[in-house]
């Protein structure tokens, strides 16, 4: 039978939300949240360790977002990962106007309401982060007259089938993960928007397509450095970038990459410990 690594998670002081967003960086198969710690489980054959673990929470330490930390590790038989993720999956009101539901769950919607559809299979964006709900909320308040969209690490393919919904004529998602574009491309079908949305498997380096009017990228820090040329050139004059993924001690170092004489801060956002930026490009 095969056999799944399992991490039990303390930290002191215990931010349940903070910790979820930053494990999920990590090669894990799965996430499971409780009172005082988080569980995590990664393929017995993956390279994650205890020891990888603690290297990753002793950095996280050196950023003073926790003080202390403990990692036990221990081995489990195969499990039905579709079964235990449903338990923890609800119908997640983003907004008075957006709302994400798995399949699984009933909702009647309010008047007005947009209903998206998820079913997620591991991948991150499900509407339970403050950023996915931050980027949503600052979509549909910034993607007027944005008809092309480029969503930037797109997981389960929520914030372009959003921006679809809210009006965008063409939507393009990457990501590099396999798992990640399957679940995308079921979700896309789900919510009857395959004329407007595709996903693909790249990087950003892979993006030949015509400029963009809005760029979304709800990734980590280090990722939106490294990629912050690109973005930019791929982005039209009078378009924006939304960009989350991001603690609000990260701020001043992407705030001073993604600001020059062509991109302007315009917006923010904040929820919990997360925050999300707009940049607008002049002409």
């Amino acid at each position: 039978m095969k056999t799944h690594k399992q991490f039990n998670i303390s930290t002191t002081p215990f931010n349940v939300d903070l910790l979820s967003g930053l494990l999920w960086q990590l090669d894990i198969e799965g996430l499971n949240e409780y009172d005082t710690s988080l569980v995590i489980f990664a393929n017995g054959e993956s390279d994650l360790s205890k020891s990888s673990i603690e290297k990753f929470l002793a950095n996280i330490k050196s950023e003073n977002l926790i003080e202390s930390y403990s990692v036990d590790e221990s081995s489990i038989d195969e499990i039905n990962w579709n079964e235990e993720w449903e338990k923890n999956i609800n119908v997640i009101e983003v907004s008075d106007k957006i709302v994400i539901k798995p399949t699984f769950r009933d909702y009647t919607p309010k008047e007005n309401q947009l209903v998206i559809s998820i079913d997620p299979k591991m991948s991150f964006g499900t509407g339970e982060h403050e950023t996915t709900k931050l980027v949503l909320q600052l979509l549909d308040k910034h993607i007027k007259n944005a008809k092309r969209v480029l969503d930037v690490g797109s997981g389960t393919g929520v914030l372009g089938i959003a921006a679809s919904l809210l009006g965008a004529e063409k939507v393009v998602g990457i990501d590099n993960d396999e798992w990640c574009i399957e679940n995308g491309v079921e979700n896309i079908e789900l919510n009857g928007v395959q004329s407007k949305v595709e996903v693909r498997l790249t990087e950003i380096s892979g993006v030949n397509d015509d400029p963009f009017n809005l760029i979304l990228a709800n990734i980590n820090k280090h990722i939106l450095i490294d990629i912050a040329e690109q973005m930019i050139n791929l982005l039209l004059p009078n378009g924006k970038i939304i960009l989350s993924g991001l603690l609000v001690s990260d701020r001043d170092d992407i705030v001073k990459i993604y600001s020059n004489e062509k991109l302007h801060l315009i917006d923010e956002m904040q929820l919990g410990e997360w925050i999300a930026l707009v940049f607008k490009r002049e002409e």
